[in-house]
């Protein structure tokens, strides 16, 4: 069977961070439009900057730390594809915190051991079944105990739609978070609706086009201020105006 060898310099633009040129290190990626880069670089960046550093979209208009996640299965591929990355950084981590006198955290500890289970060729196949078993368990435990906006300030909305070529949403009533922004309204109803594309759509707020990066927060202190819950807005399919 012919294998065909791929050199790392070939897939470098991939598995590396478009800030630091170097390979992605807690790799961090952009919900907006899903481009990667170390946690440490963007975080850096967004203090300064609420867009993507790569294609320039509007990540959150006040709020892109919240827009971000990470992305455990990029940063397992880029460990995987270059020898020795994992070792050097978990080294380097060990001995930053103890450069400061603090412990080292659980989770570089985790990882170096992991990174020992896999090296050691004694170690038979139930042990790491087991290992791994326990380690999904935890990373689910984990992500039931992750806050998703639930603390954030709520608000209470009335989707209705206000054209003839569309049609209305069956639960037009929702609650959210009131950092949301109309951009995910947009495709919320996008994806309720089978529409091929969120651009297709206009958000209404008396009468008024609402700009897809303002948050409901937002829309409530400038349009809704002194009416009562919930939250009326219209959608229409996207005029083009001259």
């Amino acid at each position: 069977m012919l294998t065909r060898k791929i050199k790392l310099w070939d897939i470098n633009a991939h598995i590396t961070c478009r800030l630091c040129s170097g390979y992605l290190i807690d790799a961090t990626t952009v919900t907006e439009c899903l481009h990667t880069f170390c946690r440490s670089c963007l975080v850096k960046y967004l203090e300064e900057n609420n867009t993507c550093p790569t294609c320039r979209i509007v990540i959150h208009q006040s709020h892109p730390l919240q827009y971000i996640g990470h992305d455990r299965t990029m940063q397992d591929i880029v460990y995987k594809l270059v020898p020795g990355l994992q070792e050097a950084e978990m080294r380097k981590q060990r001995e930053f915190y103890h450069k400061l006198g603090m412990e080292v955290p659980g989770d570089i500890k985790g990882e170096t051991g992991s990174a020992k289970q896999h090296s050691d060729p004694h170690r038979n196949g139930e042990t790491k079944a087991d290992e791994s078993s326990h380690t999904e368990a935890a990373e689910e435990k984990q992500e039931e105990d992750s806050d998703y906006h639930r603390s954030d300030e709520q608000v209470s909305i009335c989707l209705e739609c206000n054209s003839s070529k569309l049609r209305g949403l069956k639960r037009k009533w929702i609650r959210c978070s009131a950092q949301a922004t109309v951009l995910h309204l947009k495709k919320f109803i996008a994806k309720k609706l089978n529409l091929s594309s969120f651009n297709e759509l206009d958000i209404l707020c008396n009468e008024e086009i609402l700009g897809k990066d303002h948050t409901l927060k937002f829309v409530v202190v400038t349009r809704w201020r002194f009416k009562k819950a919930p939250l009326l807005l219209h959608y229409r399919p996207k005029m083009d105006l001259l």
